[in-house]
């Protein structure tokens, strides 16, 4: 059965008296009964438990613009309320949500000793079986994903496996967020030997034939998550005594992930393949949530000046100044970088003008001026909802969707990448580092090092960015590694979070724009400084103040 939402959610089963969890409320009821006879509706379930995976494809509300990536070019964005000082307990901005785990919890309780012996005569039974007997682990990995997004926003939050009664729900105290990532990591070892590399290689099994489920949980989505969940833990927010048993582990983890995927065929390609209607083929790819075809990342980021274009999420002078220079590998702002101020966009890392569109671009194919982004210009200041950074988004967006209101041609496939082999290369560096002490360290165990590690994303053939230097001190390399991460995984869901966990938040006190004037044939650029509300109490959001006046025994995170 392809992937997709289907309107039927596993509820409190006929033979309970109430469901709930937290968050509780009534749901259309179905009963065991009728869900687990028929491979149709149990499969729509297990579907409907996929459908709470996240995406951040770029939004009004997506959290690029509540980090120093970007900025929001409405002043109406709720996610302006991030860094202007709103947010606060009863305007949390809440992730507070255990939908999907108590969805988990209700499926793996209730498919317990399921059969479908009245239909072992069908001729497709035995494939059919195949499929329903591995549901319990692609729900048991899903529970899992969805206790680390409640981690590492919330710390401790309450561990529950179990159908809670109201009663109970309104009564569960927060479990130590070490505790939870413990079961994270337990759940991923438990289950990755039960799930396939690659379901069009399945044999008599139902996920393959003719359209193959490739949108499933695999082995290697299974290795990610556990490599994630050991990077957030061994991080500064929650590793507080830099316990290096923590680094080491979180370096075999991510080494795993690397080796794995070496050995089944996925390896990095161009960073241009990343995004695109066809990026869930891409070399790389380990687990993408395929999104659906739709237009509203391009409604909402186009630049403004064409035709229903809104501007959106406009990329920050920070991220711009994060490219370095394609000869020498520096920062612009490094003695012998090669900048030019004048033309400050010329031999940069080519990451960058594949991620954002700058002033005198062809952006998109459908605008049919070069972008003008200079105040005065088309496309620019003073125009209401104009770029206020000088920059426009393109990661993530198709150039080729047309817009306007008489010929748009319609939304196109969007994927978003949760996990890809890229991001493992990044955080197995960050992880020997921080266990090895040293950027070029190794030993018998870690044979590659962490400005290795590296290198080998910054040799991607579209990108072709000089080595890291050798000897590099420690500062130094933090340095650069952090502003890699930032080029490399922008607008794909990490910065926001790699801020809190490193807890850097001083970072995040200046946003920098970029004004450009133009006087003739010439350009001026001239950086400004805003600033943005920082407290270090947001490294954690707060609990909804609703949820604790329904619980008590839920205490508040520090400073809300």
């Amino acid at each position: 059965m392809k992937l997709k939402k289907i309107l039927l959610g596993l509820a409190c089963m006929s033979l309970m008296a109430s469901c709930a969890d937290l968050d509780y409320h009534e749901y259309t009821t179905y009963d065991k009964s009728y869900v687990f006879t028929d491979f149709s509706r149990t499969g729509a379930v297990v579907t409907n438990i996929y459908s709470y995976l996240d995406s951040d494809l770029p939004a009004d509300g997506s959290l690029c613009s509540a980090c120093d990536e970007a900025e929001y070019a409405w002043s109406w964005s709720s996610v302006l309320g991030y860094t202007d000082g709103r947010w606060s307990s009863t305007n949390p901005y809440s992730r507070w949500s255990f939908e999907g785990i108590r969805k988990a919890n209700f499926y793996l309780e209730e498919s317990k000793n399921a059969d479908f012996s009245e239909l072992r005569f069908d001729k497709n039974y035995e494939a059919e079986m195949k499929r329903f007997n591995r549901y319990q682990y692609e729900v048991r990995f899903l529970r899992a994903y969805f206790y680390f997004n409640l981690a590492r926003a919330y710390g401790d939050v309450p561990l529950i496996t179990k159908v809670l009664t109201e009663e109970e729900a309104n009564q569960v105290t927060r479990t130590p967020v070490a505790e939870v990532f413990n079961f994270i990591v337990k759940e991923c070892d438990e289950i990755k030997d039960e799930l396939p590399v690659d379901y069009t290689k399945l044999e008599n099994d139902a996920a393959n034939g003719t359209n193959p489920e490739t949108g499933r949980i695999t082995k290697q989505a299974v290795l990610a998550l556990k490599a994630r969940t050991l990077l957030y833990w061994a991080s500064p927010l929650f590793n507080t005594n830099n316990d290096k048993e923590l680094w080491k582990r979180a370096a075999e983890a991510n080494k795993e992930v690397i080796d794995f995927c070496g050995e089944n065929g996925i390896e990095l390609g161009k960073y241009s393949d990343i995004w695109g209607t066809e990026n869930y083929h891409a070399k790389e790819m380990i687990f993408v949530r395929r999104v659906g075809d739709t237009d509203s990342p391009e409604r909402t980021n186009f630049p403004m000046g064409m035709e229903n274009g809104n501007s959106g999420n406009c990329p920050s002078q920070n991220l711009v100044d994060a490219y370095e220079m394609k000869t020498t590998g520096k920062a612009w702002d490094e003695e012998g970088s090669g900048y030019d101020a004048s033309n400050p966009y010329q031999g940069r890392d080519p990451r960058l003008a594949m991620t954002i569109a700058v002033n005198g671009d062809k952006w998109p194919d459908t605008n049919p001026i070069p972008l003008e982004n200079y105040v005065g210009g088309r496309n620019a200041l003073p125009i209401a909802g104009a770029t206020p950074t000088g920059y426009y988004l393109k990661k993530y967006l198709d150039s080729t969707i047309d817009i306007s209101a008489s010929t748009s041609s319609g939304g196109k496939k969007h994927s978003w990448v949760t996990y890809r082999l890229g991001e493992f290369y990044l955080n197995y560096a960050e992880a020997v580092f921080n266990y090895l002490g040293s950027s070029d360290a190794v030993n018998s165990e870690f044979t590659m090092s962490a400005c290795e590690a590296i290198n080998k994303i910054r040799n991607r053939a579209d990108v072709q960015m000089p080595d890291f230097p050798d000897n590099l001190s420690s500062d130094e390399f933090i340095k650069k590694y952090r502003r890699e991460r930032m080029v490399e995984l922008a607008f794909e869901g990490h910065r926001f979070w790699d801020i809190r966990r490193w807890k850097d938040g001083d970072s995040q006190k200046n946003l920098i724009e970029m004004q450009i004037t133009k006087n003739g044939d010439t350009y001026a650029y001239k950086r400004v400084v805003k600033s943005r509300y920082w407290d270090d109490k947001m490294y954690l959001f707060p609990i909804p103040d609703s949820e604790i006046r329904k619980n008590p025994n839920l205490t508040q995170n520090k400073g809300w």
